[in-house]
């Protein structure tokens, strides 16, 4: 029997990463069969907002079914022992979105900048602990910046008040080295109480992988999307990682076969479209592209008769970043119109 290694926090972002893979149509109905049943299997803390956090549902991000205010609450009432979490990206959520979803029973507030911009979280992160929620720092594409320059972000978010600081390999770029020095930077860099944490995505196939080599190097706190439904080619599926933990001798509190099952009977069947490393998948992990301009990328290919391919290749070349999605179909329009094509 292999003896049991530290504890490690796996993080549900199903209901929150897996919405940009729903193009933002949840229904009430289905985050509550997903919510009773990954908290039926053991999963202490489950992520719950539009795609882009509280506040995303818009014209430029994409506008949900119904408002998140919805999912959460049919969340909270179902939900018996793990805690909601929300997302939210300043400058997108306000403290008054924050505020509702405190009330509706959030009680994890996760704040997400790109990984140069720490310093906007600051209001946000205060809040958050003045109102009691455990509070998460999240650096999105934090493969865009050297170890180094992550750590400095990482402490000024500790300085705010965040409790965990995390890497969130947005594209899905980093590699395995890549994970473990920056896993490592931040580990050294923040107080011994701070939690590191680490959300991958599947682009180059390594969610697993970078996932543990996170661990090995002292992440505590793991993000997962069960039957990886995620943004881009996914997330680190929940149920594989789980399993691959239970194997390596991690402690998770998460029933290895409800969990399993949570993914095969809950999420997979109102899953859009398989998550596989496709084409345009690879390429959003290739060229360092955000992982959520996938679909937007689509559209606007369509629309244009341009390779999403050649989309985010330029995409990546410009080294565009989350919230300028509204460029992707500009681009689109530029690239038709020098290739003569109709726009």
């Amino acid at each position: 029997m292999t003896t049991k290694k530290r504890y490690i926090r796996v993080i549900d972002s199903t209901m929150r990463d897996g919405s940009h893979a729903m193009a933002h149509q949840f229904t009430s109905e289905q985050v509550a069969q997903i919510a009773t049943a990954l908290d039926g299997a053991g999963v202490t803390t489950l992520e719950i907002s539009h795609g882009d956090g509280l506040g995303g549902s818009s014209f430029n991000y994409g506008f949900s079914k119904e408002p998140e205010e919805h999912w959460l609450s049919a969340a909270a009432k179902v939900v018996k022992n793990a805690e909601i979490a929300v997302l939210l990206l300043p400058g997108i959520g306000t403290q008054e979105n924050l505020k509702e979803a405190y009330d509706l029973g959030a009680r994890v507030a996760r704040i997400a900048t790109h990984c140069t911009e720490a310093d906007i979280a600051q209001q946000h992160i205060s809040l958050a602990r003045d109102m009691g929620m455990e509070t998460i720092g999240f650096l999105m594409m934090s493969h865009m910046i050297s170890p180094e320059e992550l750590a400095e972000q990482g402490k000024l978010m500790e300085s705010y008040g965040a409790q965990c600081v995390y890497i969130v390999d947005s594209a899905g770029a980093l590699r395995l080295d890549g994970i473990r020095q920056r896993v490592s930077a931040l580990r050294n860099a923040l107080s011994a109480e701070v939690k590191v944490g680490a959300h991958c995505h599947n682009n180059l196939g390594l969610s697993i992988g970078n996932s543990l080599a996170a661990i090995e190097e002292g992440a505590d706190y793991i993000d997962g999307c069960t039957v990886g439904l995620g943004a881009g080619a996914g997330n680190t599926p929940t149920e594989v990682l789980v399993s691959v933990l239970e194997l390596e001798g991690y402690e998770t509190g998460i029933d290895v076969f409800k969990i399993q099952d949570a993914a095969e009977d809950v999420v997979k069947p109102i899953m859009p479209r398989p998550q596989v490393i496709d084409r345009a998948g690879l390429v959003l992990g290739y060229a360092g592209v955000y992982s959520s301009f996938l679909l937007h990328t689509y559209r606007a290919a369509a629309k244009f008769n341009v390779e999403p391919r050649d989309i985010l290749m330029e995409l990546g070349r410009r080294k565009t970043v989350g919230g300028q999605e509204d460029t992707i179909i500009d681009l689109a329009a530029e690239m038709a119109k020098e290739r003569g094509l109709p726009t």
